[in-house]
Parts: structure tokens; C-alpha cells; sequence
């Protein structure tokens, strides 16, 4: 398996795998002419010719046939160009001494605050091959690429999990807050936002703080969560280092994730290694392997032991990075 940069020749796959994944993947939206851009957009990023804000690195993990079986992006910064909503879950005390009441009550802030935060996005892989350590090279290659270019990212990185959605695509918390003011499904709004359409959000969405026991239940007891599917992924973000914060998605209350670029595990343990080949040994530790390239980057997982400076790989993990030996290799146990 390789993850590598996206290609135009990989439109069609990337449509699939849009189709597949459902409501509540925002930035992965079934649109041809949509997905059709943000390939374009992500080559120009990997050839360098956009700034942070239109910074779109798109991967896709490839099986040993050259299939496309996944999807993980990196935006350099957001809401640089369209403003960037979340809920900051807050905290509102009423209290009376006299009445002898005192309430602690959540409260939802309308805000901007991660304006300009690295993000992990778009992190989709094809239901038949969630297995091995395909979905963890898929979503940890992403932070292989991060340390190698580490000037093109931003101080902090932040990752938005899916919400709580059921079978047919109703969130509750969409049920409860959302179509009050917005009037339409979950999914329409969830693809707008998706396409670039952001602007009725600051239209529609009203701006004074929401008391979350206005909500039903069910409402309530989404915010925060991941769904079902996406807890795997926030399992790993929480072993490299990130966190909850306290920041929800406005349309399905998913959680927003985040961590300081520079103590993320993979990016500050990350190491640099000349490539050798040989046989790493029965007892070999998986690593994640980048060739250090940019618009030809190629990482995979492979067992690898490090000696003396040197990463010592099997010939075929060499050829799949396409290097020689004695080429120079970032690598990172792939897991703490």
C-alpha cells in the first residue's frame, strides 16, 4: 500500500468513494465538478504555486494492483478565504441565594476560533479494506508529510470528527437546532458547505449564545461524540497527542480535535535515515516511511529496524518509495 499525492486521472475513483461514504463527510462531497477542483487545487499545492490559504494536499492510498482505496487531506489553513464556524461549548451558572437554586447549564457560542489552524480532513477509506494497517497508514501519513514540510502548515492542527448520523442520515442535533433556522435536511446543508457555500451560516445561524437544555435529549447527548465510523480515527489522533478542546461541529456536533503541530508524536519523533535494504527481522517494528519528495511524495508502512543511522527495509518497501539505497528516508514508528 502507498499514499500519495492525488492525480486527475483519479476523478473517477474519488467520485466512488464520495458516493460511498454518505452524509457527514463535509469535505468529501459527491459533486464531480466540486471534486473535479480540488484535485486541481491539490496539484497546484504539491507544485507549490498556491499560498497557505488555498493550500489543498489531497492523498490518496493506492493498493499493490494501483487501485484507489482511500482519501486523507491536509488544508494548510482554514477559513482564510471563507470563515470558519464552530460551537466553543461553554458554561452558563444562573444561581440564587435566596431561592437556594444554583444551575450549571452548557451553553453553545457561535465562533471563529480556529480561524487559521492546520487541518486533517476529507479521511475516507473503501469499507472492504478497513483492515490491517491500512486505515492508520491512510490518516498517519498525513503527519509524516507534515514534519517533512513543516513551513507549510500552521502552529497547531486541528481535526473535525463526523457526528452522531443514523442509517438514513439524521443527525439529532440537526433535528433539534439546525432546521429551525435553516429549513432544509442535514444532508443539503451538509453538502453546501461541502461545495464552498458557506455564506448562509452567518445568514442564517443566529448569533447569541444557545442554551443546550432548549434542545431534545437526543440533541443533547450527541454533542461531542464521533460517529461510529470515525471512532478509529479519533482513537489514533488521541494516541498522537490530540485533544478535545471543547469545539463542535455547527451542523451534527461532531468534535473538533487538536494539538500542537510541534508535540504531535509522529511529527516530534520523526526521524531522518538513510535507506538501506536488506531483512528486518522476524521481530521488525512497523514504521512509517516518506521519501521526502513533495510532488512524487510516496509513504508507506513497512517493517523496519534502524541501525546506525540507517532504515533497513525490504527491497520491495524500497521499490514502493521508488528509492535507492542510500537515499535519505523520514520514518516513524507507526504507532507510540
Amino acid at each position: 500500500m502507498i499514499v500519495r499525492p492525488v492525480r486527475s486521472a483519479d476523478l473517477p475513483a474519488l467520485i466512488e468513494l464520495a458516493r460511498s461514504a454518505g452524509a457527514g463527510l463535509t469535505t468529501l462531497p459527491a459533486s464531480e465538478e466540486r471534486l473535479a477542483q480540488r484535485v486541481a487545487w491539490a496539484e497546484k499545492a504539491f507544485h507549490g504555486e498556491v499560498s497557505a490559504a488555498d493550500a489543498d494536499y489531497l492523498f490518496v492510498l493506492e493498493d499493490e494492483a494501483g487501485k484507489v482505496i482511500g482519501i486523507s487531506a491536509i488544508a494548510s489553513a482554514v477559513g482564510l478565504r471563507e470563515p470558519w464556524y464552530n460551537y466553543r461549548v461553554g458554561l452558563t451558572v444562573s444561581a440564587s441565594r435566596e431561592l437556594k437554586i444554583h444551575r450549571e447549564i452548557p451553553t453553545l457560542f457561535l465562533a471563529n476560533d480556529l480561524t487559521g489552524n492546520s487541518e486533517l480532513c476529507s479521511l475516507f477509506l473503501h469499507a472492504d479494506h478497513r483492515s490491517g494497517l491500512n486505515g492508520r497508514l491512510l490518516s498517519k501519513a498525513r503527519l509524516l508529510f507534515i514534519a517533512e514540510f513543516r513551513n507549510l502548515f500552521s502552529d497547531k492542527v486541528i481535526a473535525e470528527l463526523r457526528g452522531i448520523s443514523d442509517g438514513n442520515g439524521q443527525s439529532p442535533f440537526w433535528e433539534s437546532l439546525g432546521r429551525h433556522f435553516f429549513k432544509m435536511e442535514f444532508s443539503q446543508a451538509d453538502y453546501l458547505t461541502g461545495v464552498g457555500s458557506k455564506a448562509f451560516i452567518a445568514q442564517l445561524m443566529p448569533k447569541f449564545p444557545l442554551y443546550t437544555c432548549f434542545l431534545s435529549q437526543a440533541a443533547r447527548d450527541v454533542i461531542g461524540r464521533a460517529h461510529p465510523d470515525s471512532e478509529p480515527a479519533l482513537s489514533m489522533l488521541k494516541a498522537e497527542g490530540f485533544i478535545h478542546q471543547g469545539y463542535v461541529d455547527i451542523f451534527d456536533a461532531g468534535p473538533a480535535v487538536a494539538a500542537e503541530t510541534a508535540k504531535i508524536r509522529a511529527v516530534r519523533d520523526s526521524q531522518l535515515l538513510v535507506l538501506a535494504v536488506g531483512t528486518p527481522g522476524d521481530n521488525a517494528t512497523p514504521y512509517l516511511v516518506h521519501n521526502r519528495k513533495r510532488e512524487e511524495c510516496r509513504i508507506t508502512v513497512a517493517p523496519a529496524r534502524v541501525a546506525s543511522g540507517t532504515l533497513v527495509v525490504s527491497p520491495q518497501t524500497a521499490k514502493r518509495l521508488q528509492l535507492v539505497v542510500g537515499a535519505q528516508v523520514r520514518a516513524v514508528e507507526l504507532s507510540p
